[in-house]
């Protein structure tokens, strides 16, 4: 039962995000660069905190 609602809920999100894709390319690209605007910062900040462990 489980998986068929986990199968349903990923196709609802696969749907959603090609809708958004399609009618508002621009603001998906714009979520997009968001996002991986901050995997970059979180990155670039933990980076930074390993390196002054070590010092």
């Amino acid at each position: 039962m489980m998986k068929w609602v986990k199968g349903i809920g990923i196709a609802l999100v696969v749907v959603f995000a090609l809708f958004y894709m399609i009618s508002r390319p621009e603001d998906a690209a714009n979520a997009v660069q968001g996002a991986v605007g901050a995997v970059v910062t979180a990155t670039d900040a933990m980076g930074r905190f390993f390196s002054s462990l070590a010092t």
